[in-house]
């Protein structure tokens, strides 16, 4: 009979043990959920903050993609590519009076871009040719007006345009002639005069 008491004590000290045990599983449990959640939340944020990141870079792709039309850069947003040509001499036609009277003028002319700019330099002499042709038949009374050098101007770039193979504007209404319309669509945009004398 003494060895019965013995067998309550031993079945007393095993709960505890399971219990224990079971304490220890359930906290690891907990412990790994709570580690795995929070793991999980952090990469959320951080895919998130990603994402935004990605969004907000490729808002400003698009920004910069889009065309610029204002400030003299072209659509593709680049500036335009200016051309100076050699300096233009000529005689002039003689006005009423009979004088003999000279025109000295350099322009620079603007182009769409750096290709054009190398096209325009490969048909120089062309161009050149139907500058000085277009000049030489002006009186001194035709271009020594703000009017008349903007005129002047708008042909010579309709000419460099036709050297160039793009067909000339149609006139605007109430043009006299199809010169006043301007330079167009061509791939030269203007004709910029940075020194005009006439003698």
């Amino acid at each position: 009979m003494a060895n019965k008491p013995a067998a309550p004590a031993a079945t007393a000290e095993a709960p505890p043990k399971k219990g224990k045990k079971m304490l220890f599983i359930i906290i690891g449990v907990v412990l790994l959920l709570v580690i795995g959640g929070g793991g999980a939340f952090v990469m959320m944020k951080k895919n998130q903050h990603q994402e935004s990141a990605d969004d907000a870079d490729a808002e400003s792709v698009e920004h910069e993609a889009k065309p610029k039309k204002k400030g003299g850069k072209d659509e593709k947003g680049a500036p335009p590519t200016f051309v100076p040509m050699e300096a233009f001499t000529v005689n002039l036609q003689p006005g009423d009076d009979g004088a003999e009277q000279y025109l000295q003028v350099v322009i620079n002319f603007r182009a769409e871009d750096a290709h054009v700019g190398e096209e325009i330099k490969a048909y120089t002499p062309e161009i050149r040719h139907r500058i000085l042709m277009l000049l030489s038949g002006k009186k001194a009374t035709e271009v020594s007006s703000v009017a008349g050098r903007e005129a002047l101007a708008a042909e010579i770039c309709v000419e460099s345009n036709n050297a160039l193979g793009y067909e000339p504007p149609k006139a605007k209404r109430g043009a006299k002639t199809e010169e006043h319309a301007g330079c167009g669509d061509g791939p030269v945009q203007a004709v910029l005069f940075t020194s005009f004398m006439i003698q």
